[in-house]
C-alpha cells in the first residue's frame, strides 16, 4: 500500500532516527497556504520547500481542513503544524511556538461601498463573521470591551468552516464585516479593491507562526534554528515581501512558551 497512517510525533532524535518528519498544513488560507491550478502556494508551501533543502531528514506533508488540524498535531498524529497559526492564550498552554514570522493584528474587513463602518464605534450591534475555532474568534472578547466601553455592544457571531465562505457572505450581504488578521485582510483587499475595504483595527498586537508540541522542546529548537537560517540568508525577507507585500524585522527573535511571555509581548497587560 502506497497509503499509511501518520506517525506518532516525536522530538528531534527520534525524527532523525527514523528518518523523516510529518508536518500538517492547511491548504485553503491565503497568503499563507491555498492550492492554485492544483498546485500548493503561499508562503508556507515555499518555506516548506526550503526546509526540505535545510533538512538531513525527508519532510513529509499532510494537508487537512483547518478546523481539524492543530487537533490532529496535539494528539501526537503530526509533529508539527507549518501553517498560519495565530499565537493565543489558549494555543500556548498546548503548544510552543518558534520565533513569529508575520504580524497578527485583527482588522475588520467590510464592503467596499459600506460607509457606515468607519471606526471601531460603528462596528455596534453588526454581524460579524469569523472562523471556527480560530485566534480571531478566541480574541473577540477585546474588541467586546472595546465596543462597551463606549456604550456599543458586540452583535451576532457566525462562524464559518473557511474565510472563502465568510468572504462570500459579506460580498452578498448577509454579513456586515469580516475579522481576520493583518496579512490576509492586506492580500484580500489588493485582490478585489471593488469588493471589499479595510476597516478599524479590533485587537492589540499579535503573531503568527510554527506550533510545536510541548513535548518537543529539541525540534522547537530546530525550527528556530531554521527560521534563524532564513533570516541570515535574505531569504525570510524575500518570502515576506512576496507573500505578505512587506517584511517583518522588528518581530520577537525568541520562541514563545508561555502565556505571560506572549501577553509581555502583545502588551496585553497594558
Amino acid at each position: 500500500m502506497s497509503l499509511s497512517l501518520p506517525a506518532l510525533a516525536a522530538d528531534l532524535e527520534e525524527i532523525q532516527e527514523r528518518g523523516y518528519m510529518e508536518v500538517a498544513t492547511e491548504d485553503n488560507y491565503a497568503p499563507f497556504n491555498f492550492i492554485e491550478g492544483g498546485d500548493a502556494k503561499g508562503f508556507n508551501a515555499d518555506v516548506l520547500e526550503e526546509l526540505r533543502d535545510y533538512a538531513d531528514f525527508e519532510i513529509r506533508q499532510e494537508i487537512l481542513p483547518w478546523t481539524g488540524l492543530l487537533a490532529a498535531v496535539s494528539n501526537d498524529q503530526y509533529d508539527m503544524a507549518l501553517t498560519g497559526a495565530s499565537v493565543s492564550d489558549e494555543r500556548l498552554r498546548v503548544f510552543n511556538y518558534t520565533p513569529p514570522y508575520a504580524s497578527a493584528q485583527h482588522f475588520a474587513i467590510k464592503r467596499a461601498d459600506d460607509d457606515s463602518i468607519s471606526d471601531v464605534d460603528d462596528l455596534s450591534d453588526k454581524t460579524v463573521g469569523v472562523q471556527a475555532g480560530s485566534v480571531l474568534l478566541s480574541r473577540l472578547p477585546e474588541l467586546e470591551t472595546m465596543l462597551e466601553d463606549d456604550g456599543g455592544e458586540l452583535g451576532e457571531v457566525v462562524q464559518y468552516e473557511s474565510y472563502p465562505e465568510a468572504f462570500a457572505d459579506l460580498a452578498n450581504g448577509r454579513l456586515d464585516y469580516v475579522i481576520d488578521s493583518a496579512v490576509p485582510v492586506n492580500t484580500l483587499v489588493a485582490s478585489k479593491p471593488d469588493v471589499f475595504a479595510k476597516g478599524p483595527a479590533v485587537s492589540g498586537a499579535g503573531y503568527v507562526s510554527w506550533p510545536v508540541p510541548k513535548d518537543s522542546p529539541e525540534l522547537l529548537e530546530y525550527m528556530t534554528g531554521f527560521l534563524e537560517h532564513l533570516k541570515e540568508n535574505g531569504r525570510l525577507a524575500e518570502l515576506q515581501e512576496k507573500w505578505f507585500g512587506e517584511s517583518f524585522p522588528n518581530l520577537p527573535e525568541k520562541p514563545l512558551k508561555s502565556v505571560e511571555q506572549f501577553h509581555e509581548l502583545a502588551g496585553l497587560d497594558d
